[in-house]
């Protein structure tokens, strides 16, 4: 059973990460000192020691819950979309509102790659949001009984996956981001109407090798 104490700690852990993602998104991960987090969270810095090693680490996981609340939205949006075209266009859409938040803007694109390292921050993506692309992408290309085995259903994913963090990048640090977002959905939208149409010619046509008709 749960103690008092813990409550407590855990409490103090949840506040000192809503206001550090508030500070970063503010004012970036350079800017922002342990102190004023701590401040924030009207607790001592070692109170803060206690549950972070350090920034980066109070900044790993504000980079999560930011990560989190991005991959929950879109998820909520797909999972309302029995139809697997609707459900990717939804998803899509959720994606596109969700790198416009200042919160990702800063702390995921801007800060994200530099202050967690290629390797880590690829890591952390995946790990939000890379099953989620997945399964979409195994729905609509096995949607009507269609048959691609794994490994083409996986470069399919790895194909979409990298297509949408770029796409993401690219809007959340444009200096229109809404009219980007428009762009990249209509990008996007030409692209699944092509897979759309090989689809409907066969799963043949997208067996390693293979050519459409044209």
């Amino acid at each position: 059973m749960e103690t008092r104490r813990q409550r407590y700690s855990e409490a103090t852990k949840q506040a000192l990460v809503e206001v550090a993602e508030r500070l970063f998104t503010a004012h970036g991960y350079s800017a922002t000192s342990l102190d004023a987090i701590a401040a924030g969270a009207d607790v001592t810095k070692g109170a803060l020691y206690h549950h972070f090693s350090g920034k980066q680490a109070i900044f790993e996981a504000a980079f999560e819950r930011v990560q989190s609340r991005a991959t929950t939205g879109i998820a909520d949006a797909a999972a309302g979309h029995p139809d697997p075209w609707d459900k990717a266009q939804a998803g899509m859409r959720a994606f596109l509102e969700a790198v416009q938040e200042p919160g990702y803007r800063q702390v995921v694109v801007s800060d994200g790659p530099s202050v967690l390292g290629h390797e880590r921050y690829r890591e952390q993506e995946e790990r939000s949001t890379y099953a989620l692309v997945d399964e979409i992408v195994r729905s609509v290309l096995t949607a009507e009984g269609r048959d691609l085995d794994d490994a083409m259903l996986d470069t399919f994913t790895r194909i979409f996956f990298g297509a949408m963090s770029a796409a993401g990048g690219s809007v959340a640090v444009s200096d229109d981001p809404a009219a980007a977002a428009l762009r990249v959905e209509a990008a996007i939208g030409v692209i699944l109407a092509g897979l759309q149409r090989l689809l409907d010619e066969g799963a043949g046509a997208l067996a390693p090798g293979a050519t459409s008709r044209t």
